[in-house]
């Protein structure tokens, strides 16, 4: 009993410290479209986690900027225009495609292209391999006989 006593202890705990009451905005739509864009949104001192996901400080402050463009009555584009005006496209999880990124989108589909193509002329390249010999038939047929007797 005890030990199911702390776990839910913790559990409740940590869901007291993922978000701060005293940041989330009044009206429950814009908190829901600030938490929907949090999810879209690259921690950039962790960069594989979203500012939702993120305890780090620069992400509680991008998560505050977020909610201030949105009590501005910004829409979600904006908001991250926002953003990437600031920090780049690397601020979002899930970059635009655009001509200055495009290495980034199309690089491991041409890495692959490149392989299969490398690939297939390495075959189309390749010797047959030559037929034996009556005289190496002979004395393949020999050792065989002898590994067998």
């Amino acid at each position: 009993m005890r030990p199911l006593l702390v776990v839910l202890t913790a559990l409740m705990l940590m869901a007291g410290a993922a978000s701060d009451p005293s940041e989330r905005l009044q009206d429950p739509a814009q908190e829901a479209r600030a938490r929907t864009l949090f999810a879209q949104i690259r921690c950039l001192v962790c960069q594989n986690e979203s500012i939702d996901d993120s305890d780090a400080e620069l992400a509680g402050d991008l998560r505050k900027v977020v909610r201030e463009q949105i009590t501005a009555g910004r829409s979600d584009g904006e908001v991250k225009a926002f953003l990437t005006d600031r920090y780049g496209e690397f601020v979002l999880l899930k970059p635009r495609f655009s001509p200055a990124n495009a290495v980034l989108w199309l690089g491991p589909f041409l890495a692959a292209l490149a392989g299969l193509a490398l690939l297939a002329s390495r075959f189309r390249r390749r010797e047959p391999t030559p037929a034996l010999s009556g005289e190496e038939e002979s004395r393949l047929a020999a050792l065989l006989d002898d590994e067998t007797a």
